[in-house]
């Protein structure tokens, strides 16, 4: 029998290469919305780590989300600001605005429901002490957003290493 040939070392390291330009749509998004507004039905589910290095939320969020916490852009968020390296936006909390810094390498999951779009991605699970306390309130001017969390992802295969695409399932949500 004919065994296959051993498969050679990947010295380019392309699950990283992948990894790195999917991180860059998600980028790019959140670009042009904080440049032009969000377009029609379009919005952002955004779940984070929120201990990781460069992480910036106030500490009662902390408490309430040790590890992750999941986010939603959008019709009441404010300040948009997109970096290289991560994105701030300002949310409100129970009538409390507060300011997010968040790096991009802190992001597990990016969705847009609205058009059944997806990207999920590795990200160290080891707890940073490092993470950025932000000023407890922002002076609000707006009324909070209601935020949901997705209750269902239907996962599409993909490599272990490698970020993956997922379908957004039609679900009922639920503040």
């Amino acid at each position: 029998m004919n065994e296959p040939p051993e498969m050679a070392q990947d010295l380019f390291d392309y699950p990283k290469m992948v990894e790195t330009a999917l991180r860059g749509v998600m980028r790019e998004a959140l670009a042009e919305t904080a440049r032009e507004g969000l377009p029609g039905d379009h919005h952002f589910y955004v779940t984070f780590r929120t201990r990781a290095p460069g992480v910036g939320l106030a500490s009662h969020l902390l408490g309430k989300f040790p590890d992750e916490m999941t986010i939603v852009l959008q019709h009441q968020f404010r300040a948009l600001e997109v970096g290289d390296d991560a994105f701030s936006v300002n949310l409100s909390f129970q009538n409390r605005s507060e300011r997010l810094r968040i790096p991009f390498a802190a992001v597990t999951t990016f969705a847009d429901p609205s058009v059944n779009f997806g990207l999920q991605f590795e990200v160290s699970s080891a707890p940073s002490a490092e993470v950025t306390a932000l000023p407890a309130q922002i002076p609000p001017s707006e009324p909070p957003p209601t935020p949901a969390l997705a209750s269902a992802l239907e996962i599409r295969p993909g490599c272990e290493r490698a970020p993956r695409l997922f379908s957004w399932a039609a679900t009922e949500w639920s503040p």
